[in-house]
């Protein structure tokens, strides 16, 4: 089968499109058929191999050597342990942990798939596992988003921004999105109330603030988004960089304990709420920006412009 496989850390340079032998399910695995996947922030750290990803999967050189989570596909091979799929079944997931996305084929405990609803394309099955979980952890379980509110998505215009406008929209609110100029046209048709070009305004200098801050880059001093948060309000981070998380961690009690303003760290609970996602999708309430598709032949030219941060929604490959 055809797969992007790497061997060695670095830039995109390190993933070469490969024959390698189709892999065998396990049994408590389903072998699917992969249609689609995306790419998602993960997938760069790894492939980077910064220090936290090289203890994760191996620090001289990757342990897996195919990277990619959120797939979607049709179930081709059962182990004998499965019950909740059969042969022909349509499924997406997030394969996070084990990945292999990349691939024509990829192994998955059952688990970590839902069955895909049929008025759902497979390109857009690909698009929501991760980036659908991070916004409704960080909007509802940890934001716990309420009607009324300000709301802003620092980072508005990838997976997680594009849907959190739509989650947080459920909610009658009012919601700021930041990103680069080039992507707030789409923004406002999307649904955002209100636009900022990162490169323009500093949107926790303006003076503005607001009940919930969802964050996707986290490339601020905690102390800036306390600022622009309401007494009382939240800041939820589903990632960005290491240095930035541990200070939030470190920092958000002490803030927290003197002004009341909760900063919060959403830790990724893969494919929980993926039966709410198909709710939405079905009722047509719920749908992904897709930049692409792009061919698995192109997944150089999909990739390096997901490591631009350029692309508008979630970058998606078919195979």
């Amino acid at each position: 089968m055809k797969a992007i496989v790497y061997t060695a850390y670095g830039n995109t340079d390190v993933l070469e499109l490969k024959e390698i032998s189709k892999p065998v399910p396990a049994d408590d695995e389903v072998l699917v058929k992969v249609h689609a996947v995306s790419i998602n922030d993960w997938d760069i750290a790894l492939m980077n191999g910064d220090f936290v990803n090289r203890m994760l999967n191996g620090f001289a050189k990757p342990k897996r050597t195919i990277l990619g989570s959120d797939i979607a596909g049709v179930v081709e091979a059962c182990g004998k342990k499965v019950s909740k799929f059969k042969i022909g079944d349509e499924v997406y997931g997030d394969l996070s942990g084990r990945w292999g996305g990349f691939a024509e084929w990829v192994c998955a405990q059952e688990k970590m798939l839902e069955h895909k609803p049929p008025v759902m394309s497979f390109v857009d099955a690909a698009a929501i596992p991760q980036a659908a979980m991070l916004a409704v952890q960080g909007l509802i379980d940890v934001g716990r988003i309420k009607s009324g509110q300000k709301v802003l998505i620092n980072g508005a215009g990838g997976g997680v921004g594009t849907f959190g406008v739509q989650l947080a929209k459920q909610f009658d609110v009012e919601i700021t999105g930041v990103d680069l100029g080039s992507k707030l046209e789409m923004l406002s048709k999307i649904g955002f109330d209100y636009v900022l070009d990162y490169t323009k305004t500093d949107f926790t200098n303006t003076g503005q603030q607001y009940d919930l801050i969802l964050d996707v880059k986290t490339n601020r001093p905690v102390f800036d988004y306390a600022r622009a948060l309401n007494s009382g309000g939240t800041y939820a981070t589903v990632g960005g960089s290491i240095s930035r998380l541990l200070q939030t961690l470190i920092v958000g009690g002490a803030i927290r304990l003197f002004s009341g303003k909760r900063m919060s760290i959403v830790s990724l609970k893969p494919n929980k709420d993926l039966a709410y996602c198909n709710e939405l999708y079905t009722a047509g309430k719920f749908k992904p920006i897709i930049d692409g598709p792009f061919q698995l032949e192109d997944f150089q030219s999909a990739i390096g412009l997901f490591v631009r941060g350029e692309h508008k929604g979630k970058v998606v490959i078919t195979i």
